[in-house]
């Protein structure tokens, strides 16, 4: 029998992923199951539906392990129309795939397997595992030539076809010294894939149901299962801290890399930690030491002084940054704004050529266009329930060590005098004085120096 069928390449052609995200991690001494746990502020798991989406994939099945609400609903969180199969026995990686069987019932063209803890394969490899489907294959495994293959499944090849894989416990001597490696990946022709995963038994050293052995299985049925060889470094898997760690190490280097080849200028790389979306224009300058939060935007033109933390951010062009400077969720720093050293800013407009240069918290506020900030003021926004809004008109200038309490209103062009307490909306070009009135007494200290010795010799 000879079910090589030659397929169309037209982008139209459907393609199931199915996830398998039932592995519990227990390596990672974690109450959370490991594809929840991140890398660059984004979840294994959500790494993964997410390249798969950048790759083409239409239709989703996530394997989860049984009572996993949380993976759920990570991956509905992404994916809302994913569907969810649950594995309720561990019986290997082709019992896993075929807990998705109501998924691959609909034949769709292209069945793509993936690992969701695998989060560093890019979308040209998913695209390159699907290609050869769409000449005819039946099962295109996604290998790798190992440094070390031991513990990995050997690829047992004759010319350009893919004859069998042995699992390194049910390899020979002389197939442990191969060392083209399964990567584990798999792209399945979508009208064979339940026959062939049907096919498959556990007679193996683990009485399992090996994913693996449909290549064996195809090759018997006359059909082709090809390989599709990516550098090492993309089956990288995460089973534990350490390897969470390098996986990290791996993503902070693409991201970087493809910052720089942007126009973006990071003084020293491998110093800086972005996310997964951080988004940073042309002729930015990022000094040592910068760490970016999820939900980063940065214009053309900015600086960000070294020791900074931006999250939840957009920063306008040509502003400056610190150093030691932290932006927290909804901070909006308008163009060629200044943010200096000790200055947190939360859910806060600051508006164009705003200065807040130093030792400062504004949260909850909106600030004008050329308002000065001084050293040391604050926004006292929470009253132990709710937050309040300050609001600080354009060109205004808040004298150092002032207190702002919110809800309150500051017009355009006021002053606050230095050291106040500003409970009242001040009017435009006003104004407001909230402190004590200093009182001097000439020649006091030379008094109480005397009393204070006199009483100390008793």
């Amino acid at each position: 029998m000879n079910l090589n069928v030659s397929r169309t390449t037209s982008t139209t052609r459907t393609c199931l992923a199915v996830v398998l995200a039932a592995g519990e991690g227990t390596r990672m001494k974690s109450a959370k199951p490991k594809v929840l746990h991140h890398v660059a502020n984004r979840s294994l798991l959500g790494h993964v539906l997410a390249t798969l989406t950048e790759a083409g994939a239409t239709r989703y099945a996530v394997v989860v392990g049984p009572d996993r609400a949380d993976v759920e609903k990570e991956t509905h969180r992404i994916l809302p129309d994913a569907s969810i199969f649950v594995q309720r026995e561990r019986l290997g990686t082709g019992h896993a795939v075929l807990s998705a069987r109501e998924a691959l019932a609909q034949k769709p063209d292209d069945v793509i397997v993936a690992y969701a803890d695998t989060p560093l394969v890019t979308k040209e490899t998913f695209a390159k595992l699907r290609a050869p489907l769409a000449e005819g294959a039946a099962v295109v495994v996604m290998a790798f030539e190992a440094a070390d293959p031991t513990g990995y499944g050997r690829l047992i090849t004759s010319g350009d076809q893919l004859l069998a894989i042995r699992e390194h416990k049910d390899a020979t001597e002389a197939e442990r010294t191969i060392t083209l490696c399964n990567g584990g990946l798999m792209a399945i022709r979508g009208d064979v894939a339940l026959m062939l995963l049907d096919k498959v038994g556990n007679d193996n050293a683990k009485n399992e149901y090996y994913l693996t052995d449909i290549v064996e299985i195809a090759h018997t049925a006359g059909l082709r299962a090809v390989v599709t060889v990516v550098p090492e470094e993309e089956v990288h898997g995460v089973n534990d801290r350490a390897q969470l760690a390098t996986a990290e190490r791996m993503i902070q280097s693409r991201l970087r890399e493809a910052t720089m080849a942007a126009g973006t200028t990071l003084v020293a790389p491998e110093t800086i930690f972005l996310s997964y979306d951080t988004k940073l224009g042309t002729d930015v300058i990022v000094e040592p030491h910068v760490v970016f939060g999820p939900g980063v935007t940065v214009e053309t033109g900015v600086t960000i002084h070294s020791f900074s933390y931006l999250e939840g951010t957009h920063v306008s062009a040509g502003a400056g940054i610190g150093p030691f400077a932290r932006l927290r969720p909804g901070a909006a720093i308008g163009a060629k704004a200044k943010v200096g050293n000790f200055v947190e800013i939360k859910n806060t407009d600051l508006g164009a050529g705003a200065k807040v240069s130093h030792l400062t918290y504004l949260g909850d506020a909106k600030v004008g266009a050329e308002t000065n900030i001084g050293a040391g003021t604050i926004t006292c926004n929470y009253d132990g329930y709710n937050k309040h809004l300050t609001q600080i008109g354009e060109g205004a200038f808040i004298g150092s060590n002032s207190s702002l309490v919110a809800p309150v209103t500051i017009g355009d062009g006021a002053f606050v005098g230095s050291g106040s307490v500003i409970t009242d909306s001040v009017p435009p070009d006003a104004l407001a004085l909230g402190r004590g009135r200093q009182v001097t007494k000439e020649d006091w200290a030379v008094a109480f120096r005397a009393k204070a010795k006199a009483a100390k010799g008793k």
